[in-house]
């Protein structure tokens, strides 16, 4: 059944997940801050010791959604399902989260010049029926880069705020000579599993614009 409100509570502030989702239909940001949470609170990312990257990354997104359901069911806000997401490279069993500083993006880039990678994105969804968590693997082989390319990107600023330190829908795209499985799922987000989802907590992918309009005179 879908929600009467079909919105959702979106436990990210990345603009590529906004973007995703709009491109699904799914609203999320209509009303402004209504349906996005505010920053989270400190969520620990640290694996556990002996962790499987799968279970590392469906861990963490499991977690950031049931700390925003947490907060809305706190705050009294309406409870409408909270997604939340969590994007890992993994090269040689060695996982890449977001680079903290411009030396360590520089490694992670060093380090997957010519190489073949994996990336991991684990999507959950928080409502009332639980939490449920969806997970998406594809793999990802870059060409050489030279140093004089690592430097060029570096300077872009693309390569903060993303896993492995590149972002596949900006200029790191030319350094991709191969990609299995889903892009959005590269992105940070998988289109497929989040609609699974979503479909699942009563959220309408593709919803009846002309309807919407009418409900909304």
């Amino acid at each position: 059944m879908t929600l009467p409100e079909n919105r959702i509570y979106l436990a990210s502030r990345s603009p590529r997940r906004r973007e995703l989702l709009k491109q699904i239909g799914v609203s999320f940001a209509t009303l402004l801050l209504r349906e996005t949470l505010p920053r989270l609170a400190d969520v620990d990312e640290a694996a556990l010791p002996d962790e499987a990257p799968v279970d590392y990354a469906c861990r963490i997104a499991r977690k950031k959604a049931g700390t925003g359901w947490t907060q809305l069911i706190q705050r009294k806000l309406p409870p409408l399902p909270v997604l939340a997401a969590d994007t890992i490279v993994v090269l040689n069993g060695c996982v890449f989260g977001k680079p903290e500083s411009s030396a360590r993006a520089q490694e992670m880039l060093i380090a997957l010049s010519g190489q073949t990678h994996e990336v991991l994105t684990a999507v959950a969804v928080a409502a009332q029926n639980g939490t449920q968590v969806r997970i998406s693997a594809s793999t990802v082989r870059f060409r050489k880069i030279s140093e004089r390319e690592i430097s060029m990107y570096l300077a872009s600023d693309e390569t903060y705020d993303k896993a492995g330190g590149y972002a596949i829908q900006g200029m790191a795209a030319v350094f991709i000579a191969e990609i299995t499985g889903s892009y959005s799922g590269v992105m940070g987000l998988p289109l497929f599993e989040t609609a699974q989802l979503l479909e699942e907590s009563g959220i309408e992918i593709f919803p009846d614009r002309q309807a919407k309009s009418r409900g909304s005179l």
